[in-house]
């Protein structure tokens, strides 16, 4: 007989602690996730061109929601037991609606750099709370490939924008920390709700949530003109399908199978893919000091996957 506490989707019946054969396609999902959200950022500069961040925020999200409603049968809320909105509705409103309300603000009073060092420490954060909240052991491979990882983003940050000036880079530090908390917090409710949800499902919860709270950008939308060329619709698109539906369905159905601390060391791969597609999409530079830092913050995931 089925229980309440039996997963809904088969491939979360085996759950194992690292990188393997058994493995592989987590693996693959942690690898693409940060890419695509390294990807958004030339999409974000571009949509930020011609509509209010509310606007950009809510059409992503509405597209996400979009294109998941088609699958909205296949996602079971049988799963859910009582008291379960005590962790689902602190996880949505982590993230995404006052992680990106707290990040928008963030940078528009500090330098790239600086927001990158910050974020660098989510997934020391995660590691941490998944010690204490959720009894991950921390191996010492896992340690050593935070160092590497958390060392490759700090120098990558600081060699990208090393002459940005911040209006008040103390409030905004501030604001970046408690928008990585977030991002912290929602990713330990997502790994201890995926034990019995669909990955999918919290997907969609995160999607809906996110469409309702950046609605009053609608309002954006219908008083400022804007031109839709055939790139700006493509970069929603890609912002809306891709990242906020693909990568974050990617990531948290990944979180399934591997520690939340172990996943967590993916994250710091968005600032360097964040650097490459800037390089080839974009034209800006790239150092050899950006070189060695990605170099650096790869081996540093690399590491922390292996067997302690």
């Amino acid at each position: 007989m089925t229980t309440p506490s039996t997963p809904r989707h088969p491939l979360i019946k085996n759950h194992t602690c690292g990188i393997g054969p058994k493995t592989i396609l987590p693996f693959v999902a942690l690898v693409c996730a940060p890419l695509l959200w390294g990807g958004s950022f030339s999409a974000m500069r571009l949509a930020l061109r011609s509509l209010n961040p509310w606007s950009v925020m809510w059409l992503r999200m509405a597209i996400a929601l979009a294109l998941i409603l088609p699958f909205s049968r296949r996602l079971s809320l049988t799963c859910y037991q009582k008291g379960d909105w005590r962790m689902l509705l602190p996880m949505v409103f982590f993230q995404p609606c006052l992680y990106f309300v707290l990040e928008s603000h963030a940078l528009q009073l500090t330098t790239s750099s600086q927001a990158g060092v910050i974020a660098a420490f989510v997934p020391l954060m995660v590691a941490l709370g998944a010690f204490l909240v959720l009894g991950e052991p921390l191996g010492k491979r896992t340690l050593i490939g935070l160092f590497l990882s958390v060392t490759g983003v700090v120098f990558l940050s600081i060699e990208g924008d090393a002459t940005g000036q911040a209006a008040n880079p103390l409030v905004g530090n501030i604001l970046e920390l408690l928008a990585m908390a977030c991002s912290a917090m929602n990713f330990l409710i997502v790994k201890r709700l995926c034990d019995r949800y669909n990955p999918w499902l919290l997907t969609a919860f995160q999607v809906l949530a996110g469409a309702l709270f950046f609605s009053p950008g609608l309002f954006f939308l219908v008083r400022d003109t804007v031109a839709w060329t055939p790139r700006l619709i493509l970069s929603f698109l890609f912002l809306g399908g891709l990242v906020s539906l693909g990568a974050f369905g990617l990531y948290n159905w990944a979180m399934s199978f591997v520690p939340a601390s172990k996943a967590a060391i993916f994250i710091n791969m968005v600032p360097v893919a964040a650097v490459i597609f800037g390089w080839t999409l974009l034209g800006e530079s790239l150092s050899v000091v950006q070189c060695v830092s990605a170099v650096g913050v790869i081996l540093g995931v690399a590491v922390s996957q292996s067997a302690d």
